[in-house]
């Protein structure tokens, strides 16, 4: 296997992590702000799609890093070395996921995360 081509998978295992729920550490800096951002431009096209949008991108980031992550690891390992994680830790990953999503919920009910035009005082028509 070529450098090149292990050093592309490393880089793709790495994003993929960033964006997984692997690590749930970092949700609050990559994946948050991505799926409040993604959020934002489908508001302003569609602002009552707001609350749904920040979280299909939240879990579509998280769902991303999986894919980034096995993709990346297709690329660095010979597929026999790959290990599945175990059944804890999936349940540990998905059940912070799902806390964070709650909590995403919790901010747009309490209405802390709002479209842009909502913060800048203006209403799109």
């Amino acid at each position: 296997m070529s450098w090149k081509r292990k050093m592309g998978g490393s880089v793709l295992g790495f994003i993929g992590f960033m964006l997984s729920p692997l690590s749930w550490w970092n949700d609050l800096f990559v994946n948050v702000p991505l799926a409040v951002g993604a959020a934002w431009l489908v508001s302003l096209f569609y602002p009552p799609a707001f609350q749904v949008a920040v979280v299909v991108a939240y879990w579509t980031t998280n769902v991303l890093g999986l894919v980034l992550m096995h993709k990346g690891a297709q690329q660095v390992l010979a597929k026999d070395a790959i290990r599945p994680n175990r059944r804890r830790e999936l349940l540990l990953d998905v059940g912070v996921s799902l806390a964070y999503t709650l909590l995403i919920v919790v901010l747009l009910q309490l209405k802390i995360l709002q479209p842009v035009s909502a913060y800048l005082g203006t209403r799109p028509q």
